[in-house]
């Protein structure tokens, strides 16, 4: 595997397969750098690198869009893949599978580094020199609270009792010069380490580290166990410690190659309005309300520093590929565990993560001898009762032979398999995530709704010997004539080559 130390080694990465677009016009902070990186999404474009923002033109201060969004035809998932250490082409089953073998072995904590050696120091702000609005950081959507300069970023905190440090992104807005106002949902880690200082009546120390090695925000999207540290998954990942040095102001460590790295402490008793911000079930968003305030006392940036953004909203964006792709490896992980034959499973972005797939082994009836309500029933209570189906309200259950991660196939099997009356397993008032829009006020409030799994698997329905089989074209003509087919589709047929591998 390949480890990009740096967020501009991968920017390097995604150049060098042309899927970095320098915009060396002006462009402005205000709305039209979110514009241009939804637009982006939209159209699978290569992730947009703004070398010139208006009001900071001289400063050698950059942004960089879209770090997680998905590619061409050609490697969809290049920025996932890159960033995970992978080949550019690699597939949603390959990431998978890697994820989820990091996740059996044991972690690797990061290696520390002198201030001389760490990139991350080149320039510190401390006292009445510290100011936030230096940076050029985009009003992302028109309807924003405010300037949001983390939204692809590392929150670093640990408990008062210094047995976990935890890696998490959580949005951030700017508040003022010195002030950050942050969303920290109770249920989450962060919020969990937060009450924990809270019930000390101190603030908690924390640091955003932004700009970080690409690895990092997909492993403070992966629903960890409490008391993992995030950083030693990813030396899982690579075989190797990631760097880090001490912060300047907190008792924390950040990582060395970071952009800009923000230090201070989150008040257990002020608040300060946040919001609103579009978030991952893809609507305009109209919520305000007050959030803790980040006391800010110090700042430390690298030359010429790169701030990420995200633009959320409808799917696909970072929300999708880096919370769906982690949370399903995890998933994968428990399900295998306990003993399931699960061949894979994956977030449907295009669902923005409504929908969990789970697919499994061909022979998984010959295998556990139940029928597939029962298994239904065992792969919900499984992923309902964890972090990581937290945020999950409805599973897909298929066989392995269908591309979980092609929508239309997804799309395609769930139509012609799942039976309208007796194809459903529901499990009432399971914990849940807040932000889906059909949730009531009452289900917002107490983190509880209803959650279901859709049964489409087949096998325990036929003999095996006369199971459905899908009419491809890998699985619906003798291999001969495939094979004339392929050698001819250019030459004597007169198509085009194709972009992409033909679906199996």
């Amino acid at each position: 595997m390949t480890h990009l130390r740096s967020l501009r080694e991968f920017i390097a990465a995604l150049a060098a397969i042309g899927e970095v677009n320098e915009i060396d016009t002006e462009v402005d902070w205000n709305l039209e750098i979110g514009a241009i990186i939804r637009r982006s999404y939209d159209l699978k474009a290569p992730a947009p690198l703004f070398n010139a923002v208006t009001g900071y033109t001289g400063t050698g201060f950059r942004v960089f869009g879209a770090p997680g969004g998905l590619s061409g035809p050609e490697h969809r998932l290049a920025r996932v893949a890159l960033a995970l250490g992978l080949p550019a082409e690699a597939s949603g089953r390959q990431v998978m599978e890697a994820v989820v073998a990091a996740r059996g072995r044991p972690g690797v904590p990061p290696v520390e580094v002198s201030a001389a050696d760490a990139p991350c120091k080149q320039n510190i702000m401390r006292g009445d020199d510290i100011d936030l609005f230096a940076f050029p950081t985009p009003l992302l959507h028109g309807n924003d609270g405010g300037r949001y300069i983390q939204t692809y970023g590392m929150n670093i905190a640990r408990t008062p009792d210094g047995s976990w440090t935890n890696w998490s992104i959580n949005r951030m807005m700017i508040a003022g010069r010195d002030r950050l106002a942050c969303l920290i949902p109770g249920p989450q880690h962060l919020g969990i380490i937060r009450a924990q200082w809270t019930a000390l009546g101190e603030p908690m120390p924390i640091a955003l580290a932004l700009g970080v090695e690409p690895a990092l925000p997909y492993a403070g999207a992966m629903p960890l166990p409490e008391g993992a540290d995030e950083s030693h998954f990813v030396g899982a990942l690579f075989g190797e410690g990631i760097e880090v040095v001490p912060a300047e102001t907190v008792d924390l460590s950040v990582p060395a190659t970071a952009e800009i790295v923000i230090e201070g402490h989150i008040a257990f008793d002020e608040t300060v309005e946040e919001g609103p911000m579009n978030e991952y079930p893809g609507y305009n968003s109209d919520d305000a309300s007050p959030k803790p305030v980040f006391h800010v006392s110090a700042v430390t940036y690298r030359d010429g520093a790169i701030l990420p953004a995200v633009a959320a909203g409808p799917p696909v964006e970072e929300d999708h590929t880096g919370t769906g792709t982690m949370h399903a490896a995890e998933i994968l992980y428990q399900l295998r565990e306990a003993g399931l034959p699960a061949a894979s499973a994956w977030f449907s972005y295009e669902s923005a993560l409504h929908w969990l797939v789970v697919s499994m082994d061909p022979d998984w009836y010959e295998t556990l001898g139940i029928h597939s309500g029962e298994l239904a029933r065992r792969i919900g209570d499984l992923v309902f009762a964890g972090k990581a189906g937290f945020g999950v309200p409805k599973v897909l259950l298929v066989e392995n032979d269908i591309d979980i991660t092609d929508v239309n196939e997804l799309v395609w099997a769930f139509a012609t398999r799942n039976h309208p009356e007796r194809g459903e397993v529901h499990f009432p008032a399971k914990p849940t995530a807040a932000l889906s829009v059909y949730l009531s006020e009452a289900e917002q409030h107490s983190y509880r709704a209803g959650k279901v799994v859709h049964n489409c698997l087949l096998a325990d329905r036929f003999p095996k010997e006369s199971r459905p089989v899908k009419g491809s074209f890998a699985n619906g003509w003798p291999a001969d004539i495939q094979q004339r087919v392929l050698t001819n589709w250019e030459t004597a047929y007169g198509y085009p080559a194709p972009r992409e591998q033909t679906r199996q």
